[in-house]
C-alpha cells in the first residue's frame, strides 16, 4: 500500500482503479464494509510492537527545534493505538448512512420522489503529523461508501506506511480488495499537485493542518474542499460564573492536550471576577505561560518566564502550546465583539450561571460549536458519538464542525414513477 508512485502514467492506473473500486463499493452492504473495519481494529491490537517501532522511527528522526506539541502530535502510545482500534470498532456500531432516505413524498400525479444519501466516491485526504489521522480517515470515509486516498506529512511517513499496510491487509482479508485505498507514504510534493489537479478522477480534497497546507490547498486544487481550518477558541468567563467550574473548564480546555485544534487559546473574563479568577488560574496552571492584556498583568504575579504583555498579533495566534492570551473586558458585548474580531469560527465558549446570557452568547457568536459550561476539548467526533471525524470543518457550504459519517455522503433524488410525463 505505501509506495512510491510518483510517475503520471503510473498515478493515472491508480486513480483508474479507485474509481473502479468506488463503483464496485457502492453495491456492497454495511455487514461487508463493517467486516474490514474490525478486521482492522483487530491487527491494530495485534501490531502494537511494530507500529510503534516505526513511530520511534519518525520521532528519532525529528529535528531537534521541533517543538512539544508537534512530538506530542506525532507520537503514538498503546493507549492511542487502543483509541484508534476503539474508534474502528466505534465507527462499524454505528448506522450505516448510505441508503439512508432524508426525506420523501409523493407528487399529485403520483410520481414518487426521495431523497437518499449516497456516498461522495473517491475522497483524497491529506494530512500532516498525526498518524491516527489515517485511520480515522479511513474508517469513517470507507464506511460511508467512499474509496480513500490517504497522504500524510514526511514527519510520519514511516508510521503511516505500517497503518496502510495493516488497511490495506484488512481490506484484502475481508475480499473487498486493497484497491479501495491508496496509502501514500512517499513525501515527494508533486504527487500532490498532480493529484489536486485529478477532478475527473477524485470527488473531494480534505485537507487537514496547519494555516500553510490549508492555504495551498484551498489555492490549488481544481477539486471541491471540505476545508478544515485552524481552531483559535475562546472561553468567555461572565461576572455571574461560578468560579471554581470556569477554572476546571479552562485548566482542562488548555491543558488537557493543547497541542490540537479544539484548546483553547485565548481566555477572555469580565472584570468583575478577574481579580479572583485570575491569580487562582496562575496557581492551578503553573506551566502556562500568559500573554495579558495591561489589565490582565495588573493581576498575575510578574515573571518573565510566565507572564508577558500581548500584542496585536497575539489575539489572532493559534500557539498549539502551553501559551495563553488572556484579556479582562467589560461586558458580554467586549467578549462577543473581541470573538467577531479574532474567532476562527470553531469552537467558543461561555462559563455563566444565566441561561439567557448564555442563549445570546451561543445565538451571537459565529462557529461551528457553541458551548455553555463546558471545555471547548468536545468538538471531536469520537467525543460527539461520531466516532471519530476526518477533521472540523469551519466552512458553511456542505459540512460545518465535526466531519462524520453523514457529512462524507451526498444527498440525491430519486423518482418512482409509473409513466408520468410533464405537460
Amino acid at each position: 500500500m505505501a509506495m512510491t508512485m510518483t510517475t503520471p502514467d503510473a498515478m493515472h492506473d491508480r486513480l483508474v482503479a479507485l474509481r473502479g473500486a468506488a463503483r464496485r463499493l457502492r453495491a456492497t452492504d454495511a455487514a461487508t464494509r463493517n467486516d474490514v473495519l474490525l478486521r482492522a481494529a483487530d491487527l491494530l491490537d495485534a501490531r502494537v510492537d511494530p507500529i510503534l517501532a516505526a513511530n520511534q522511527l519518525d520521532l528519532d528522526a525529528l529535528p531537534a527545534s521541533a517543538d512539544t506539541a508537534f512530538r506530542d502530535r506525532l507520537l503514538l502510545t498503546p493507549a492511542r493505538i487502543a483509541h484508534m482500534a476503539t474508534s474502528l470498532r466505534q465507527v462499524a456500531a454505528l448506522p450505516d448512512p448510505v441508503g439512508e432516505v432524508v426525506d420523501q413524498h409523493t407528487l399529485a400525479n403520483g410520481l414518487r420522489v426521495r431523497r437518499v444519501r449516497s456516498p461522495l466516491g473517491v475522497i483524497l485526504m491529506i494530512f500532516e503529523s498525526r498518524p491516527n489521522v489515517a485511520v480515522e480517515a479511513f474508517s469513517l470515509g470507507f464506511k460511508a461508501g467512499n474509496t480513500m486516498i490517504l497522504r500524510g506529512g514526511k514527519e510520519s511517513a514511516r508510521t503511516t506506511a505500517v497503518l496502510y499496510d495493516l488497511l490495506g491487509e484488512a481490506l484484502a482479508a475481508a475480499g473487498v480488495g486493497a484497491a479501495c485505498l491508496w496509502g501514500i507514504a512517499d513525501p515527494d510534493r508533486r504527487i500532490v499537485e498532480y493529484l489536486l489537479a485529478q477532478k475527473h478522477f477524485i470527488d473531494v480534497v480534505v485537507p487537514r493542518g496547519g494555516d500553510a497546507l490549508i492555504d495551498y490547498v484551498s489555492r490549488t486544487s481544481s477539486i471541491p474542499v471540505i476545508k478544515n481550518d485552524r481552531g483559535l477558541c475562546h472561553v468567555y468567563v461572565h461576572e455571574d460564573a461560578d468560579l471554581d467550574m470556569a477554572a476546571a473548564i479552562v485548566l482542562n480546555a488548555k491543558t488537557q492536550r493543547p497541542g490540537v485544534c479544539n484548546a483553547m487559546e485565548t481566555l477572555l473574563v469580565h472584570e468583575r471576577v478577574a481579580a479572583t479568577l485570575l491569580p487562582m488560574l496562575q496557581q492551578r496552571m503553573p506551566q502556562v505561560r500568559w500573554l495579558g492584556c495591561a489589565r490582565s498583568l495588573a493581576l498575575l504575579t510578574a515573571s518573565p518566564d510566565q507572564v508577558a504583555a500581548a500584542n496585536d498579533e497575539s489575539w489572532d495566534t493559534e500557539h498549539l502550546s502551553l501559551v495563553l492570551n488572556c484579556r479582562v473586558v467589560d461586558s458580554l458585548d467586549e467578549a462577543l465583539a473581541h470573538i467577531e474580531a479574532h474567532g476562527s469560527r470553531h469552537s467558543e465558549s461561555i462559563v455563566t450561571a444565566s441561561a439567557e446570557t448564555a442563549q445570546r452568547f451561543q445565538q451571537d457568536i459565529d462557529a461551528a460549536a457553541v458551548y455553555w459550561n463546558a471545555s471547548t476539548r468536545f468538538t471531536d467526533g469520537f467525543e460527539l458519538g461520531l466516532g471519530g471525524e476526518l477533521g472540523i470543518s469551519t466552512q458553511k457550504l456542505h459540512v460545518r464542525g465535526p466531519v462524520g459519517l453523514r457529512e462524507l455522503t451526498s444527498v440525491r433524488w430519486l423518482m418512482d414513477g409509473t409513466g408520468q410525463i410533464r405537460s
